[in-house]
Parts: structure tokens; sequence; C-alpha cells
């Protein structure tokens, strides 16, 4: 059961919108047109205390962008981000240190992250002064980190380089250069998809480990939808810069409600699946589209769309096996799915089903 210091809310984001201007051609400045990427529009999101959130897309949704607006290295277009309910927006040095003290980012490569030419000792150092964290003994606060992310003996990594390192290793000094700091919230970005396959499952119990120790919010952004369910309490879908469905992982990612988590999920390796023995969207509304073989399913092919002229409506209306005319023109909005409270999909498809 959550305690109720589990549930207090570290971090929210508010309506969180991110567009960033096109360099304009000469055609542009004659017609004196305005071009933007829409990356990111309207998400909400909210990290508590001891639990994990996914945020599930496949490449270019906007998943990145949102964690590095909750960092606060993007400047937000419009929307809010509040740490314990007070709106915060980073407008100097001292304040940005002051926030990442708070909220720390794990980068997808662990190699970029680190400078190659500085060792792991510099790398831990430099967090801890920083965030004047070393509790005047620097040794043993270096010892404490590394212990902490599994790399023991301490001595054997401390004054070795990136490149002396694997790649598991690598990520884990990235892991504990982030606790330097003794934030309050992670914002994980893919950190697990640069690792051998391997080596995946013990940076994610890891984590999953330092969250119940340090009792630390997580952001887990992944386009891997089967990590979610094993490492989240709650998943977001996000397609296209959008959130199109959430709720907790096990009802998300057993019985989707979008379509796009549907053909997420669908196009997962599953051996069952192969060989015809189960169906995996055999639940809820319109699953009949997506059987295989159908002409409809065709539709979930193809490309995401530009969001520099983003289609109207919903997003994804022209992949989406089971659109209806009312979906190129009006914006779905969130909607409850079934008996399961917290569960919602942005579809038209569920409206008038609620409850």
């Amino acid at each position: 059961m959550t305690s109720t210091k589990d549930a207090t809310v570290v971090l929210e984001a508010v309506g969180l919108t991110k567009h960033f201007p096109v360099r304009r051609t000469l055609r542009d400045l004659v017609r004196r047109t305005h071009h933007a990427v829409h990356a990111v529009d309207d998400v909400h999101l909210t990290l508590k205390r001891g639990r994990v959130v996914a945020l599930v897309g496949e490449s270019g949704s906007g998943k990145s962008t949102v964690a590095r607006l909750l960092a606060q290295l993007y400047p937000r277009t419009g929307g809010d981000i509040r740490l314990h309910g007070e709106s915060t927006r980073v407008r100097s040095g001292r304040q940005f240190r002051g926030y990442a003290g708070r909220v720390q980012m794990i980068f997808q490569d662990p190699f970029a992250s680190l400078n190659p030419v500085h060792t792991i000792r510099y790398h831990l150092t430099r967090a801890l002064r920083i965030h004047h964290n070393d509790g005047g003994d620097l040794e043993a606060a270096l010892r404490e980190l590394l212990t902490r992310v599994s790399l023991t003996p301490p001595e054997r990594y401390l004054d070795k380089f990136p490149h002396e390192l694997s790649g598991g290793q690598r990520q884990r000094v990235a892991i504990a250069r982030a606790l330097g700091a003794r934030p309050e919230a992670l914002l994980a970005d893919e950190p697990v998809s640069m690792l051998d396959v391997s080596i995946r499952l013990g940076v994610l119990n890891l984590l999953r480990d330092l969250k119940e120790r340090l009792d630390l919010a997580i952001l887990y952004i992944t386009h891997d939808i089967a990590s979610a369910r094993y490492f989240a309490d709650e998943t977001l879908v996000m397609y296209a810069g959008r959130m199109v469905e959430g709720g907790d992982s096990e009802t998300v990612t057993q019985t989707p409600a979008h379509p796009y988590t549907r053909l997420l999920i669908d196009s997962a390796p599953d051996p069952d699946r192969l060989t015809g023995d189960v169906d995996p969207l055999s639940n809820g509304v319109s699953s009949r589209v997506f059987r295989r073989g159908s002409a409809q399913a065709d539709r979930g092919n193809g490309e995401p769309p530009s969001l520099i002229r983003p289609p109207s409506g919903c997003r994804f209306h022209p992949r989406c096996p089971a659109a209806m005319p009312r979906c190129s023109t009006d914006l779905p909005v969130p909607l409850e799915i079934g008996d399961v409270p917290g569960h919602w999909a942005a579809c038209w498809l569920y409206e008038g089903t609620a409850g």
C-alpha cells in the first residue's frame, strides 16, 4: 500500500507546450510567414515520490523534449512546470543550480554524457561540490556514490576514464553523478536503450532499488512498452507531440484502448502471436480492425506526420485503422475507459462509453 509520503507530488507538467521555430526561407520572408515544429502540445503528467511514470512512444513523438522541458534545459512555449505545487521558471544560473539539485536528468548515451578526458573521480567530485553534498569527507562521499550504484570496490573505478568502462558501468556512473545532487526526481531518457540486452535488466533493477530506498520520483522514457510494464507504475503513451492514452502500466499494456497503443504492442515481438495462438488485441472497441490480413490494417503502416504542419483533429487519424470522419476535424479529448480508475484514451471511439 502506498503511504501518504510516497504519494506526495514532486513535479507536475500542466499543459506543457514546446514549439521550435523553423529557419525562414526567402519565400517565407516575402510572404511574411512563420513556421514552427509542434514538438510538444498540451502535455499533462505528475511525478510522485516512490513511483515511476513511463512515457512511451516511437522516435520523434516528443518524449525526450518533455524530459528536457521538465529539466528546464529548454524554455517552454506554454504551460506550467510545478515543483511541489509552485510554478517554476529558471531564469539564471543560480536558479538552475537550485532546480537541478532537486530534478536531475539521466541521458540516453552514457559515453556522450561523460567527458572522455576526465576521470570518474572528477565527474562525481564536480557533482558533489556544485551541490555542496560532500559532507566534509569527499573520499567517503565518492565511495558511497559508487557503492550505491553497485560499482564495487569503489577504488577500482574512481581513477578510470569513461572509455575504460563498459556501457553498463558508464551508465551507472551517470546515475551516481545524478545522485550526487541528492535529487527528489530523476528524468531517465531511455537509460538502457544504448546498452546490451544482457545488462539492461540490471540497470532497471538498480533504478527501481534507488526509487524505493531514496523515495525518488522517476520519469522513465522509452520506446519499449514491454519494459514500461515491467518497471513503471503508470504508463503514458505519446504520439506526434500529444498524449493519447494513460493509466496504470498493467492496464495500458494488457488492455490497450487507443489504436496507436494497440499498434505499438502489435509491433513488439511475440512468439505466441507469430504462431497464431494468441490475439493480443482481442479486447475492447474495434479490435477487429487490427486483425492481420484486413484491408484496414494497412493504414497502421507509414511514418508519423510532419510536426511543422500537423494533421487537424487527431494526429493519428492518417494512419489509424479505425479512423472516422470526425477524427480528421475534431481534436479528441481524454475519455475514461471501462471500470479501471485512471485509465483514459484521447480517442473518439470511446465517446459515450465511459463508466
